[in-house]
């Protein structure tokens, strides 16, 4: 990546400084190799090729070693003078190029171009197996490896793969238990941005993207374009293993989990493992005793969200079928009540509210 980005920034020093009259024309000879795509000089170690003999040359020097032009600010060195050139703008702060959209700068016109799309749109890389285009190269190679099923870094924990350094970075947080990632509303963590971002639509209470067919609304677009699926019936995520099909690539991660076998998520209480962090997080509940699930009718407290919502039924208006809507209710609580206290058996029997009724 260091070669490339310094290829591509040395080609604007040298518009920028060899503009004396008997050089235009070796600029213009340069300029032409961009249209005939012509690339005759070879490296002999790698076998990269070259339009230009002086960029061969350059090249080379990324094998023997030799970087022979230093930065007096910080010691670091490179292959030629334009880079070193380009890399003293970081210690005295030069950012001559502005973007014309807005007020960004940049020490170097290919971070400014690159920038620009951003503005214009322009997708110049496109994919030749699916036509898939994007703003950048870089971007491009990453989504190759989608069709070439390639995942070079390895977990050396749970020997998991991934096809990006950073996926693997952001994974390594589920072993280690980092969570840099802090909501400044509520002070929850989180191990990923995307995670934190997802959690504050909590507090805004915003959802402003809304489904045309069922007028159902969502706090995130994702969550949109992921709930108009339903409606679609497009499933195009499917596992090899069962050939069972799933609307996201996250909900086809998930469900791979259970022909792996695999629970990375240890409870910190005890030795129980879990295959989702969902999951540990509401079996870590029974451990901390927290029930951040309250009744607004009653004030009573609950684990989970699943138990309020049942509780919620006693305080249902009286209906025609009300007697055995609140048995169920009481029935379920009662069976919960055991569960959340640990106890490995249920109770022997259960009285009805109204008639006194037992039951078994």
């Amino acid at each position: 990546m260091e070669e490339s980005e310094e290829s591509e920034e040395l080609s604007e020093v040298e518009e920028e400084h060899h503009v004396k009259p008997q050089s235009r024309s070796k600029n213009l000879k340069k300029h032409l190799t961009v249209h005939t795509k012509e690339k005759p000089h070879s490296c002999s170690v790698c076998g990269k090729s070259f339009s230009l003999l002086e960029y061969l040359h350059r090249h080379q020097k990324i094998h023997t070693g030799v970087r022979e032009y230093m930065c007096f600010e910080c010691e670091k060195t490179f292959i030629t003078a334009n880079c070193l050139k380009l890399h003293e703008r970081i210690h005295t702060g030069e950012k001559p190029y502005k973007c014309s959209h807005c007020d960004k700068r940049y020490s170097v016109s290919a971070s400014l171009k690159r920038h620009e799309r951003i503005h214009t749109g322009e997708k110049p890389h496109t994919c030749d197996q699916c036509g898939k285009s994007f703003t950048y190269k870089q971007s491009l190679e990453i989504h190759m490896k989608v069709h070439t099923g390639e995942k070079p870094f390895t977990c050396n924990q749970c020997v998991k793969i991934f096809g990006r350094s950073a996926h693997l970075k952001s994974h390594m947080r589920v072993h280690t238990g980092e969570k840099p990632f802090t909501c400044d509303q509520c002070g929850k963590t989180f191990i990923e941005s995307s995670s934190l971002k997802r959690h504050l639509t909590v507090h805004t209470k915003e959802k402003p993207h809304s489904c045309s067919v069922c007028g159902k609304s969502f706090s995130l677009q994702q969550s949109l374009h992921r709930h108009q699926k339903t409606h679609t019936g497009v499933r195009e995520y499917m596992c090899f293993e069962c050939e069972k099909t799933f609307t996201t690539a996250q909900y086809l991660k998930q469900h791979e989990i259970i022909h792996t076998g695999e629970k990375p998520y240890k409870c910190s209480h005890c030795d129980k493992r879990f295959s989702r962090s969902s999951s540990l997080k509401s079996h870590e509940k029974i451990h901390s005793r927290e029930k951040p699930h309250t009744c607004d009718q009653c004030g009573k407290s609950f684990s989970f969200k699943s138990q309020l919502k049942i509780h919620m039924k006693i305080h249902a208006v009286e209906k025609p079928h009300h007697h055995k809507i609140s048995l169920d209710v009481m029935f379920l609580l009662d069976l919960m009540d055991v569960n959340k206290k640990g106890k490995t058996e249920g109770k022997k029997s259960v009285s009805c509210p109204q008639c006194k009724k037992r039951f078994t």
